[in-house]
This record gives structure tokens, sequence and C-alpha cells, in this order.
């Protein structure tokens, strides 16, 4: 990242509102020439050891990994098709090279003294699995390949090759999440290429053991005692709990299978959301973030909303080129409210994103001991929705006779309920959502989908509107509403002239004037009998006095 480049250059921390304040080189120039220079701005080199601590991220991935579901939960697969004449030697060879400069490839995981150590092997066996097999049959190969690891063994990396014909291979990888993240996974595709090119790649000065010592000192340091002071006190008081309607009851401890849905965001939307994002001084991650956070609201009609967002979390450019998890997470707390302007939301929301930001080297793992949660095994702790707008793209990969492109494959698990991820295109926004299969149906999922889309419409149109009147009902949806009501005979004309409810009239006002309009019409339908609007309003009634 740019701070972290200044960092390492000029050996001064800018911190990441200036950024946003001061936009042009002239001004941050004199910002940063006023500043103290931070003497350190280098992780050391642990020395040699039996077997090393483990990073807050990697204790986690490991408790997580142990939890009855979580086997594969926290793999990391990949596949890149790969067209031209592929020397499977060579290809063998890039990899044992990729684990040689690599010692997260070489390390195993175990208990000592009570705690989880990472202990790094000299050598580890490996070998590439080879199968043939036709186009039809990659997606069963690609899903049999994903399979539990023992962090004890290293290499916690597979490889395998499926051949789909003389000049055109699927690539397979698999990582465990405690030595990899999704920076980690471009870096392995990356040096592989190059070292399957017969390129000599420059030497780490760091690995990741390293880090994970030096993060330990850290700790124990007055700048993330002072991030620690922030993070507690932005969650103060009562954590609240996402209520997000489900189709399914949630299970009473969590499962992790799941499914994705690929969605779009048209052009003229997105540029749209950007010119909202130029006018308030704020990124296109954050207002996303707001639009999803507007939807969470307009679902629940909750005022205190925690979404989490992904950040790579590699605050030195030393850190760039390793394979490791370095990816830490960001719990957004912030409160929505239907009087609320979407603007002033934005606004509030960017400046709690900039707090978080420039508190991001505290771990999330710490915080999560550090609040005393009460654990409920049916959730993830804290909250249980994440949003990311990736920037990097998968790329393609080119070299003599051989092209390396992505390859798309079905996702079947869900480490959260909702995740919402964009990824910014030519065509606009090309979305997804991995969604818990155990609480949701693929039409829920879709609908949900479709609302987004509709909201930012509707906020593109006019980002001043209050929370409260931003639109997200399709126009499908509004004409099943109101011709669907309407046929049994509550019109009084047209769908057009059905302007005899007021918008802010709630819907038991309106189906009371409507029950009085027509009682004996058919109301609803089901398994063989049927209720009129006067019987089911009584029936309501009822319910209501209970």
């Amino acid at each position: 990242t740019l701070v972290a480049k200044m960092h390492q250059e000029l050996q001064v921390k800018v911190p990441l509102r200036d950024v946003f304040h001061y936009p042009t080189v002239e001004q941050l120039a004199q910002i940063v020439g006023g500043m103290e220079q931070d003497a350190n701005t280098v992780i050391p080199q642990a020395g040699p050891r039996a077997y090393y601590p483990v990073s807050s991220a990697q204790k986690r991935m490991y408790v997580l990994s142990q939890l009855e579901g979580g086997e594969t939960s926290y793999n990391m697969p990949g596949v890149t098709l790969v067209e031209g004449h592929l020397d499977r030697g060579r290809l063998k060879d890039a990899f044992r090279k990729l684990i040689a400069r690599h010692e997260t490839l070489r390390t195993g995981f175990e208990m000592a003294d009570g705690d989880v150590v990472q202990r790094i092997y000299d050598n580890v066996d490996f070998a590439v699995e080879y199968k043939a097999a036709s186009e039809e049959e990659a997606e069963t190969h690609i899903r049999e390949f994903v399979r539990p690891f023992d962090l004890e063994q290293a290499p916690l990396l597979r490889v395998g090759l499926i051949e789909l014909g003389p000049e055109r291979h699927l690539l397979l990888y698999d990582m465990h999440h405690i030595i990899s993240d999704g920076v980690s996974m471009g870096v392995l595709i990356r040096e592989f290429v190059r070292l399957y090119e017969g390129e000599e790649l420059p030497p780490l000065r760091v690995q990741y053991k390293d880090y994970a010592v030096w993060q330990h000192t850290e700790k124990a340091g007055e700048r993330l005692k002072k991030q620690e002071a922030y993070w507690l006190d932005v969650f103060r008081g009562e954590i609240p709990v996402l209520h997000m309607p489900t189709d399914y009851a949630r299970p009473a401890v969590q499962r992790f299978e799941g499914a994705r849905l690929d969605f779009a965001v048209g052009q003229a939307a997105r540029d749209g959301l950007k010119r909202l994002a130029a006018q308030t001084g704020s990124t296109l991650h954050m207002v996303l973030l707001t639009v999803y956070k507007t939807l969470l609201h307009k679902y629940t009609g909750q005022e205190d909303l925690i979404v989490g967002t992904p950040i790579a979390g590699r605050p030195h450019a030393d850190l760039a080129s390793l394979i490791g998890v370095f990816i830490g997470t960001l719990a957004l707390r912030s409160y929505p409210a239907e009087d609320k302007t979407f603007t002033d939301y934005l606004l509030e929301v960017k400046e709690q994103a900039l707090g978080a930001y420039e508190h991001q080297d505290y771990p999330f793992e710490e915080l999560v001991e550090k609040l005393n949660l009460t654990r409920d095994m049916s959730r993830n702790p804290l909250f249980d929705t994440m949003f990311e707008l990736k920037t990097l793209e998968q790329v393609e990969l080119s070299i003599e006779g051989i092209d390396f492109k992505p390859y798309a494959s079905e996702s079947a698990s869900a480490k959260f309920d909702l995740t919402l991820d964009a990824l910014e295109s030519e065509e606009g926004l090309l979305c997804s959502i991995e969604y818990s299969t155990v609480l949701y149906k693929r039409e829920t999922v879709e609908r949900l989908a479709n609302h987004f889309v509709r909201l930012i419409d509707s906020i593109v149109g006019n980002p001043q509107a209050k929370l409260s009147a931003l639109e997200m009902i399709t126009p499908e949806e509004r004409t099943m509403l109101v011709d669907g009501f309407g046929s049994v005979g509550a019109r009084r004309g047209a769908a057009s002239e059905l302007a005899d409810y007021a918008p802010e009239q709630t819907f038991h006002a309106c189906f009371e004037a409507q029950a009085a309009l027509v009682p004996e019409q058919t109301a609803v339908v089901y398994a063989g009998t049927q209720l009129t609007y006067r019987e089911l309003n009584e029936r309501a009634n009822r319910l209501a006095r209970t």
C-alpha cells in the first residue's frame, strides 16, 4: 500500500486520514516534511529455534479448523486453465523451488507447552497429483481435490494437474488458510510462472516466522495498547446481533455448507456511485459498504449494525512478497436510522472506516478475546456478514507457448451467513454473494441481490434522500404487490389510480382499509382452505391482542 511504501522509504508513518485530506503530491510532501522519522521500520530476523510462536491469525485459524464441520472450510483452493505445451517436469521443479523459497510451505503446526506453535522443516515430501478427464468430468475432480489437511504434516499445499487435452490442462492448487491468504495465492501463481520459465527470483529478506515473532513483540508495545483502547471504545455497551430473516432455523452449532450467487451492477450505476464517492471525499469501497449496510437496515430495522471487511494486513513493504496469512478483519460498526440521509450516513461510515484503518494493526483475534463475548456456537463472533471490494482481479499470465488463465469453479462452503463482494470491471461491478445454504434458499439470495441493485439505482438517483425513502423493491415486485392485491376486488380503478394509501401509512392500516372495502372477497387460499378479508382481519386482530 501507499502508506506502507512511504513508511519503508521515508521512515515516516503517514495516517491514512491525511492521504484523504491531502490528495496531491505537493500537499503530502508538506505534511511528510513536518513529521518525525520512525526508526523502527524493519522487521528483524528471528534466530534459529526448534519451533516459533504463531501469529494471531494463525492461532485463530488453528482453533476454527478443529471445529466440527470446519475440516475443509479454511481450505483455499484455486484453479488455473493452462493452454499450450506444458512440461510436467518443469512444473514439478517450479513448485519444489517455491517450497524451498517460502518457509510457510514447509511449516507444520502442533501444541507445545499448552500453546499452538509452528515448526519449520528443512525438507518435505511433495508430489503433483495427475489425472486425465473430460471437460464434463472436471468439476467433479475439482471438488474431490479439496479435502482436509493434517496441520502437523507439511506441506499444507497440494498441487494437481488435470489433462483435458494435449495442450489444455487445469492446474489445481489448495493451501490451508493458516499459511495463506488471497494476496498469497497471487504470489504463488506469479512466482510459479516465473520459476517455470527458468527465472531466478531475488532472495526474501524475511520469512513469515520473523513476522510472527515481531508481532508478539509489538503486542506489548505502547502503539498497540492505544489501538486496543480505540477498539474497546468502539465496542463498548451491548454488542448487536444481526437479525436477518432466514429460510431455515439456525442450527445449534455453526455449519459451513454454502454456495455462491453471481450478479452484476451496470456501468451507469457504478459511475454514479463513483461520482458520489468523489463528491464526499470517500472511496467506492466506503460507498458500497454504506449501500450494503442500508440494505441490512431495511431488512432488519436495526439501527446498530456490524459488518466485517477484510484488509491485506501487510503493514511493511517487506511482507508484500511473502506467502502467509496476513489478511486481517475490521469489524465496522455504524448506526443507520430512517431519518438520516444516505449522504449523511455515508459520511459517518467514512469516518468510522478511516478510524478502523488507522487502528488496523490490532489483531481481530485479540479484540474478540478482550471483549469476552458469550460464545454462541451457532454464529461467528462479533458479526455474521462480510463485505469486500476486490481491487485485483486474477490476471492472465503468459510465457512462451503457454497461457495461464483464471478458471471459475463452484463454491461449496460459506464461512459467514452472507458475504457480499464486488469487483470493478469495464462493464460496471461484478458482484457475488456467498451464502450459507443451511440458512438460505437460492431464490431468497437472488431477491437480496435484486434489492441491492435496485437500492443502488435509488441512491444514485437521489443521494440526499432519507434512508426510509430509498426504494429497494423492484418494479416487478411492485407490480405484483399492487396488481396482485388489487385483483381480488379491492381496486377502485386502474393500478395507476391506486394512490389511495399514503406512502407513510403502515401495512396493517392499509390492510384494514382494504378489508373494510371488500370484506367478503377472498384474501388468502392455502391447502384447500380460504379466508376472506374480514376473517383474516379478525384473526390478525385476535393475534395482536394475545
